[in-house]
């Protein structure tokens, strides 16, 4: 420090590219060092050193050699960095030796020598800088607290500060010598009478970064935040500090950011001390890590906020241990436990702590999402878990990456504060209204007392699922299982989903904690906890996944209100419980009924046969949504095309003097995928076995003949 040191060592370093106030910002070598040595008590100076520097790229800009006066044999004939430095600490100690003195602190005209130009290139090439280089005193600070009306710091120059305290410009006219000929004087001066002036204000240079965690409510300054993009994706948080080696990064002042995916999208956040680190940063600008150049830009501190500021106890108690690597750990089985873990990194990489050193990731419903993070005291024990990068746990090979305290932080938010599904806003499209208080149809919710079954096997069936959920088929709600067919690929067959409702949210959350991942016919099964809104979006044509729901497509005709069509005039019509029990869910043909006539026409669809439940213990239907185009659809009638609704429309009908509405006796079902020759004798002999209306078997003929070349192969048939 040099408020306790005996000397000052005044120095100062030219590049092979631009200098002054441009010192540093190209990236290009040192290849001058001149100093100088300045007895604080005896107020005497050493003996000025000046020594070349012979880079590795041995080119010199116009610049350089006008403003240097140097040329490449020169520089050529002299000694790389590392031994400079080393005669460097030599000739000091031998001179502070001779003059009495034991300690010294570095002086500056400006910090750009110390932390743009000499600590970037000795971090690139790998060089341990000697302590001194950590420490230094800036001449311009200290003239200004002499001075304060010379004028702002950032604009003081060497001869307008000898000017000032009334002293002759150096007339020499080699670069390094007339600038450290420059500051000696001054310092001498400021030192004497009237100034009697003391070196206090020293400067530090951090030896390493220090990781911690930001709080959502911390104030951040967006005067000290950076935007760091095109980074290598596999760069932590060190790397990124190393790449602004000199310049002071806040605590935890690195955050990485993540895409969609939870993966670094090669862009970071960082921020630093104060402003003046912030300005030198942005002269980074495409400097390069690696092979790779970076772009700096600034940010605000809104932006470093949302990535690296968190709220999780969780979180700051994983954090709260100091200096610590954190490795990041994805794609763990779902069912791996932390002394596996701990198995699979072995006794050459002991985690902190043990089990208390790991952090798994969940799901805000507490499953776990693949991913983790631990913590290891020191490098050693680090990049020996790096080794087992890509090896198997279970049946998953495992990725390993370096990690930050802010990327803990950003995956924890993505993770808990996000639910799995997003709930959207609710759909415009208004539905028909079908029954008051229907009981099959869940009433729109956010509760979450629904699950989903994802990966059900094609050929599973209501036993199925039943069997499945086990002991807790006894909370599911009467009429609670729906399956979900497939809307786009495979019309109309099974797409692997389901949805159940059970009796409370409590309920459903225990059947995803215990059923997650159960075999059911060689395939596991995931069992996700939903709302009942995002249920019946899903059951109406809409998507689900990770990443949102999805409403139904509105092009689809399923979004089309029965107003839309003329041919087909439906009111609102009062469906039975029965309605759910399509055909082929029944296990044997229905007997015949008789169908009454209701001014109203009212739809009779029969009821379930009572062989539905044969082998079933439980009174649990099943609800098949159709897809999106079936006029099956609860709450939506779909519109046949214009020209086939024409041609009905134009065809005289018994009923028709009295109801312009089709006459409606049973359950309509839609037949897709049918071949292009098929007439309707093969549909008549594919439901043989189930009763049909002769009514609507002879519309059936008559349309059959008038549209067969105005539609696809897709037929309705009244049963």
């Amino acid at each position: 420090m040099a408020s306790h040191s005996d000397t000052l060592v005044v120095f100062f370093g030219a590049t092979a590219g631009a200098n002054g106030g441009k010192l540093g910002s190209d990236e290009r070598e040192i290849i001058l060092l001149v100093w100088q040595i300045v007895d604080l008590h005896e107020k005497k100076v050493g003996k000025l050193q000046r020594c070349l520097v012979k880079p590795d790229t041995l080119e010199l800009t116009d610049q350089c050699k006008e403003e240097t006066g140097l040329t490449l044999d020169e520089v050529v004939k002299a000694e790389p960095l590392d031994k400079v430095l080393q005669q460097f600490q030599q000739s000091v100690s031998s001179e502070l030796k001779c003059l009495g003195r034991s300690t010294y602190t570095l002086c500056v005209n400006s910090p750009l020598v110390i932390r743009q130009a000499l600590h970037p290139e000795a971090s690139k090439k790998n060089l341990v800088l000697p302590e001194c280089f950590f420490s230094f005193v800036d001449v311009r600070k200290e003239f200004h607290k002499c001075c304060p009306n010379a004028g702002p710091v950032q604009k003081l120059e060497l001869p307008s500060m000898l000017e000032y305290v009334g002293l002759p410009a150096v007339s020499e006219q080699l670069m390094g010598v007339r600038e450290v000929s420059s500051m000696v004087q001054l310092t001498l001066c400021i030192l004497a009478e009237p100034y009697n002036h003391k070196f206090s204000s020293v400067e530090t240079v951090k030896y390493k970064f220090d990781s911690g965690t930001c709080s959502k409510t911390e104030p951040v300054d967006s005067e000290t935040v950076i935007r760091a993009r095109g980074l290598p994706w596999q760069s932590s948080d060190q790397d990124i500090a190393r790449f602004f080696k000199g310049l002071s990064i806040a605590k935890g002042g690195v955050a990485l950011c993540l895409n969609a995916q939870g993966r670094r999208n090669g862009e970071a956040l960082v921020r630093f001390v104060n402003s003046e680190h912030r300005d030198l940063a942005l002269e980074r600008h495409k400097h390069h890590m690696g092979s790779r150049y970076i772009e700096v830009y600034k940010a605000t501190g809104e932006e470093f906020l949302k990535i690296a500021g968190g709220t999780s106890n969780e979180v700051a108690q994983f954090l709260s241990k100091e200096n610590q690597v954190i490795i990041r750990m994805r794609g763990l089985p779902f069912t791996a436990t932390p002394q596996e873990v701990l198995s699979f990194l072995g006794p050459e990489s002991p985690v902190t702590d043990g089990a208390e050193g790991l952090l798994f990731v969940k799901y805000p419903d507490g499953r776990p999402t693949g991913d983790a993070f631990v913590l290891f005291s020191c490098e050693e024990y680090a990049q020996n878990a790096l080794k087992k990068h890509k090896q198997i746990l279970g049946k998953r090979y495992i990725e390993l990456f370096r990690s930050t305290a802010a990327e803990v932080q950003q995956v924890l938010n993505r993770y808990m504060s996000t639910p799995l599904i997003s709930t959207l806003p609710p759909s415009p499209i208004v539905p028909v209204p079908v029954l008051a208080t229907p009981p099959f149809l869940p009433a729109a919710s956010s509760t979450r007392d629904c699950v989903r079954l994802r990966g059900l096997p094609y050929t599973a069936g209501i036993e199925d699922i039943l069997e499945f959920m086990g002991e807790h088929t006894v909370d599911i709600k009467p009429h609670g299982v729906h399956m979900v067919l497939n809307q786009q690929v495979r019309l109309g067959r099974p797409s692997g989903d389901a949805f159940i409702q059970m009796k409370s949210s409590d309920k459903a959350f225990m059947v995803a904690q215990k059923c997650h991942k159960k075999t059911m016919k060689d395939r596991y099964v995931e069992v996700f906890q939903c709302s009942t809104e995002e249920m019946s979006i899903v059951l109406m044509g809409g998507t689900l996944n990770r990443s949102g729901l999805s409403p139904p497509p509105c092009k689809l005709p399923c979004l089309s209100p029965p107003t839309a069509y003329a041919a087909f005039p439906t009111p609102p019509a009062i469906l039975s419980e029965a309605a759910l029990y399509q055909p082929p869910l029944l296990a044997a043909p229905r007997p015949p009924q008789t169908t009454t006539h209701s001014p109203a026409h009212t739809l009779a669809y029969y009821p379930p046969h009572p062989h539905l439940y044969m082998n079933m213990n439980m009174n649990y239907t099943a609800y098949y949504p159709s897809p999106p185009v079936s006029p099956s659809t609860v709450s939506y009638f779909a519109a046949p095309p214009g020209a086939v609704a024409a041609a009905v429309a134009a065809q005289p009908h018994p009923a028709a003097a009295a109801s312009p509405v089709l006459p409606q006796h049973g359950a309509l079902v839609r037949m897709q995928g049918l071949p292009y020759n098929t007439g309707v004798k093969d549909i008549l002999s594919f439901f043989q076995g189930y009763q049909y209306a002769p009514d609507e078997y002879s519309s059936m003929v008559q349309m059959s003949e008038q549209a067969r070349s105005l539609i696809q192969p897709k037929e309705w048939l009244c049963l």
